[in-house]
């Protein structure tokens, strides 16, 4: 199989971070030395102490880009996923977070695994986003993109708010909780898996709905088709709750408002290196137990 040719590569990293710019400028002077173009984002480049590269904006960066490689965490991935989907650009993560279930190359093998990846060898991943649009008296106020999830809370408030839930038109329940998280495979080991949600493999193609807190025992999350189309309407509430994609600033509703979310039209191409394995990434990141070691006593 004939694999894409890397020549004009963006660099996108998490501001306010010093090992940040310490692996830009590592990984800048290989992709030069390498041949390559190198194309920094405007708030990238503000990072960068001494900066000779091409700039451009965020919203230019997936048509002037082959690739994009992301240095940062999750976070910083997610932010430049939403920009860079439509245009089909992949795109590869270093992690310099935390848990980096997205950015998977270590620091300490940057030039190794990028050096692979530009040589052809890599995996690819299409992985879904979510399409939110907000509406008010029957008109669409605000629309957004989300890679990991969107999240209906109560904001700054502690107090529960009451919504209807409906998948493809059909009416599945009322209900009274601290919010809901409606989570693509690819979220579902983010905050969905905090609220009590299911791992879902990202070759999955589902949508998971989590409650958070509900006032009822038995509600629990539900899987439903990738392809649906849910809806929430917003009760009468004390309070005007909100929604955030991705963990963004999250916009304000009122009673009476319509939630509709469903796939997004295009897909992230996320990129990994050899030796990628998600389950090996849920036995590193999320702690999983280690072998049993000692005698074997079955025959």
């Amino acid at each position: 199989m004939s694999r894409e040719t890397f020549r004009n590569i963006g660099l996108v990293g998490r501001p306010g971070k010093a090992s940040v710019v310490q692996t830009l400028d590592v990984l800048e002077k290989y992709l030069v030395d390498a041949g390559a173009k190198v194309i920094y984002d405007e708030d990238t480049a503000r990072l960068m102490p001494s900066m000779s590269q091409q700039v451009c904006s965020r919203a230019l960066m997936g048509e002037m880009c082959d690739l994009v490689i992301v240095v940062g965490g999750d976070g910083s991935l997610l932010h430049a996923a939403r920009a860079l989907a439509r245009f089909k650009t992949p795109v590869l993560g270093v992690n310099r977070g935390r848990l980096g279930f997205l950015t998977d190359i270590s620091p300490d093998e940057l030039i190794t695994k990028v050096s692979e990846v530009l040589s052809g060898n890599y995996t690819m991943d299409h992985r879904f986003l979510l399409n939110l649009e907000v509406r008010s008296n029957g008109s669409p106020v605000s629309e957004s993109v989300a890679l990991n999830d969107v999240v209906l809370h109560a904001g700054k408030s502690v107090h529960m708010i009451e919504f209807e839930l409906y998948v493809e038109g059909e009416f599945v329940y009322r209900q009274r909780s601290d919010g809901l998280i409606i989570a693509t495979p690819t979220g579902s080991t983010a905050y969905a898996l905090s609220g009590g949600g299911p791992i879902m493999h990202p070759k999955l193609d589902a949508i998971v709905v989590v409650p958070m807190h509900p006032h009822t025992l038995s509600s629990r999350p539900i899987v439903v088709d990738g392809n649906s189309e849910i809806k929430i309407r917003i009760c009468e509430t004390r309070i005007r709750p909100m929604v955030s994609p991705d963990g963004h600033s999250g916009i304000n509703l009122n009673p009476g408002d319509w939630l509709y979310i469903k796939k997004h039209p295009f897909k992230l191409r996320l990129i990994h290196p050899p030796g990628y394995d998600f389950y090996a990434a849920c036995r590193t990141k999320l702690g999983w137990g280690s072998p049993i070691t000692g005698d074997d006593d079955s025959e």
